[in-house]
């Protein structure tokens, strides 16, 4: 994912070009424009190529070793292609969990940090800058843990078009046997409630109408208000929903142990929080889901469903999956499957089972084979993309309210999002950018619909 926010930079200092490359979750993709604010006072323009950029920071994640692969691959392309005298930084879950042996690896890599210090890029710039004794640049490597002190120190967020990203929770106390976040982002940490109000308010004078609450375990929210209490997700929720120009509220990453009635019960009093709730279950039977340390059952994780439902009938839910998980039987896997048709997911998303150094699961026994995780990958895959196109068709013939987030790939043809989160495609001008209008679905694909202005 390429982050492409344009920035003016300071008249006083010379332009300079940042190019960032984000991988991975929608934290990452945030934190990637968070960088481009951070630089824009000190000369820099993010641009969409690596080829001429003075910058070029790849903003990685570390979930799975394919995801490693690409990173090294993409700095070989990069340094080929690129300037004799581009700066090269690696941030993210790869910088925080490899520290110093990706310079090791990749030669070309100056500055290495992690999620929790890209508040301090200026200063990893301007130390290597600095000569040694030999004439050598300096190397930086910053993997701390400052818990939040990067959110005092970042300027105010730029918003790009109606639609934004918004951080309150950031690490994970879970431990999923599988899992490097608790490694890599630390131990959850919220935001106090203040700050979060600031930026929303921040964003919505900039004409951000859909804000989405962004955490690790965005459901484990317990920030202190003015008064020092802790206020949960859906008390916070009630407050952003408060602030005028504000329409739409979302919040991923949610955790099934951390789902309270309070805050399903807002889907049904808070008109403002949209019908879309991300709720991986990752495994459909018991057994894995123990061993990976999920602390839910499937009968909870239903049960929770079943609540969301009753409470929001037109509720939208997706899921992360995880198939070939140490010890996973085809009982296991069909266990899987057996959720997916009973639970019925409008999105998801699947991945076979990867070993992540130093990760308990790593060290189990009964590693499943390759070959068999991608044959049970491709028959989830098939079962969720059918239920996707399923749920895509329901829409047909009816209206939705899409708030216009840009343009779409036709001439004279923008793009927007529904209360549910699908992609809308329909003729327009560009006057309607940022607008919530009425358009009456014709068509449906397994990922957007096709419709008209009403």
């Amino acid at each position: 994912m390429n982050i492409k926010v344009q920035i003016e930079p300071n008249s006083t200092e010379g332009k300079k070009k940042l190019f960032i490359k984000s991988y991975g979750c929608q934290m990452n993709a945030y934190d990637a424009v968070r960088m481009g604010d951070l630089m824009a006072p000190h000369g820099y323009t993010v641009v969409d190529k690596a080829d001429n950029a003075d910058l070029v920071i790849l903003n990685t994640c570390h979930i799975r070793d394919k995801a490693d692969e690409k990173v090294f691959s993409d700095l070989g392309r990069f340094k080929k292609h690129g300037k004799p005298n581009t700066l090269y930084a690696v941030g993210g879950c790869i910088g925080q969990a490899m520290g110093e042996a990706v310079m090791k690896r990749s030669r070309a890599v100056s500055i290495v940090f992690g999620p929790q210090t890209y508040h301090r890029l200026p200063e990893f710039i301007a130390k290597s800058q600095v000569k040694d004794e030999d004439g050598k640049f300096t190397k930086v490597l910053d993997t701390d843990f400052p818990e939040l002190e990067k959110f005092d120190q970042l300027p105010e967020q730029k918003a790009d078009g109606a639609t934004a990203f918004l951080s309150i929770q950031e690490g994970c106390d879970k431990f999923c046997t599988y899992c490097v976040v608790p490694y890599t982002r630390g131990a959850e940490i919220s935001r106090k409630v203040d700050p979060i109000l600031k930026d929303a308010i921040n964003l919505a004078s900039q004409g951000v109408k859909d804000i989405t609450l962004l955490g690790q375990n965005v459901n484990a929210y317990n920030g202190d208000d003015k008064q020092g209490n802790q206020s949960s997700l859906a008390k916070l929720i009630k407050e952003i929903a408060k602030i005028e120009g504000v329409e739409r509220i979302r919040f991923t990453t949610s955790h099934p142990a951390n789902i309270d009635d309070d805050l399903l019960e807002l889907f049904g009093s808070e008109p403002k929080l949209m019908p879309y709730l991300h709720l991986p279950v990752q495994s459909g039977s018991d057994k894995i889901l123990k061993a990976m340390n999920r602390s839910h059952t499937v009968d909870s994780y239903l049960n929770t469903i079943r609540k969301a439902r009753k409470i929001r009938p037109d509720i939208t839910i997706s899921g992360d999956f995880i198939v070939g998980f140490p010890g996973e039987t085809e009982e296991d896997y069909m266990e899987t499957l057996a959720i997916v048709v009973e639970v019925g997911y409008a999105t998801a998303y699947s991945f076979g089972y990867s070993a992540r150094p130093g990760t308990p699961a790593a060290a189990l026994e009964n590693q499943v084979g390759e070959g068999i995780k991608k044959e049970r990958l491709a028959g989830l895959q098939a079962l969720l993309e059918a239920q996707q196109e399923e749920f895509a068709k329901q829409f047909v013939g009816k209206t939705l309210k899409v708030l216009v987030s840009g343009k779409g790939k036709q001439k004279n043809q923008l793009r927007g999002h529904s209360e549910h989160n699908l992609v809308v495609n329909f003729d327009g001008g560009e006057r309607l950018l940022g607008e919530i209008v009425d358009v009456k679905i014709k068509d449906s694909y397994p990922k957007s619909l096709i419709g008209s202005i009403v």
